[in-house]
């Protein structure tokens, strides 16, 4: 099995957003080209599954004992569909993945056949917390959604980062979100 450094989608994407669309600060000044000293931000690659990719997502939720194989197979299928825009940050000097995010999206036939962003896995290793990183993902989700012409781009967060999104123009919506997890074949209580 090889895992290589072919990223899920053209970096040159990333190159081409508009940043003046952007009411986020960044204090140091940071960027999708510049996210700090030793930090490459770009899209996800197979390699990245030896590069602690799962340890990084543990941070967030639990991810199972995923191998190469799986994962090399989950990330063609996302490459293959294009809707999938895994950022990741890579302290280069440790040769280490330090945050992730995900845009997808969604194709609808509301709004004139018009596509939805959704952004979800948004986590910073906790040894890089207070660097930016989580808004400068958010930020370049955010104006890569706009970038493909999603009539909107949503997420799901807990009361507590209410505040943090809002840095971002995301608002509160009266949609309500409820679930139904599955284990072992049928419906769980939540």
């Amino acid at each position: 099995m090889l895992l290589d450094d072919i990223p899920l989608f053209e970096p040159s994407l990333l190159q081409e957003l508009d940043w003046s669309d952007s009411s986020v600060s960044f204090s140091p000044l940071i960027s999708p080209s510049n996210p700090g000293q030793g930090l490459v931000l770009r899209p996800l690659c197979t390699a990245d599954f030896n590069r602690g990719l799962f340890k990084v997502l543990s941070q967030l939720s639990e991810t199972g004992d995923v191998c190469a194989e799986e994962f090399t197979r989950k990330f063609e299928h996302m490459k293959k569909t294009g809707d999938y825009y895994v950022l990741v940050v890579e302290d280069t000097n440790l040769g280490q993945i330090v945050a992730t995010a995900t845009l997808i999206t969604e194709h609808k036939f509301i709004h004139s056949c018009a596509k939805r962003g959704r952004v979800e896995e948004v986590v910073v290793s906790d040894v890089c917390r207070g660097k930016q990183l989580g808004k400068l993902l958010v930020t370049t989700l955010t104006l890569l959604s706009k970038k493909l012409h999603c009539y909107k781009i949503t997420l799901e967060c807990g009361p507590n980062n209410v505040g943090f999104y809002q840095k971002f123009g995301y608002t509160p919506s009266k949609e309500t979100y409820m679930q139904c997890r599955f284990s072992n074949g049928g419906p769980q209580p939540v």
